[in-house]
């Protein structure tokens, strides 16, 4: 078994207030969990800055090309978003036989 972690830094557009913020990373979420049913995914940190947001997103698998490449196409998938820079990601992989 293998759980993949994405860690995607992101720079929000004109946006002056914490609604906004929300209002900017509440459809991104919920479009990487329309199109991934499978994965979980939240804003995860820099809740206090207004044009800054840190999303985690974390797949499991049997298979670490499988998590890889649902990793791969969510994180292209917020990078082609307009509205949106893409600072950074950072993927990491886990597999269950490291633990013991």
């Amino acid at each position: 078994m293998y759980v993949g972690a994405l860690t995607l830094d992101i720079l929000l557009g004109d946006v002056r207030s914490l609604k906004q913020k929300r209002s900017a990373v509440r459809p991104v979420i919920a479009e990487v969990q329309r199109r991934f049913p499978g994965v979980a995914v939240a804003e995860s940190g820099h809740q206090d800055l207004h044009r800054r947001a840190l999303i985690g997103v974390a797949v499991v698998s049997a298979e670490a090309a499988n998590c890889r490449e649902v990793l791969e196409a969510i994180e292209r998938l917020v990078a082609y978003r307009p509205e949106i820079e893409l600072l950074s990601a950072r993927q990491r992989l886990y597999n269950h036989e490291e633990e013991d």
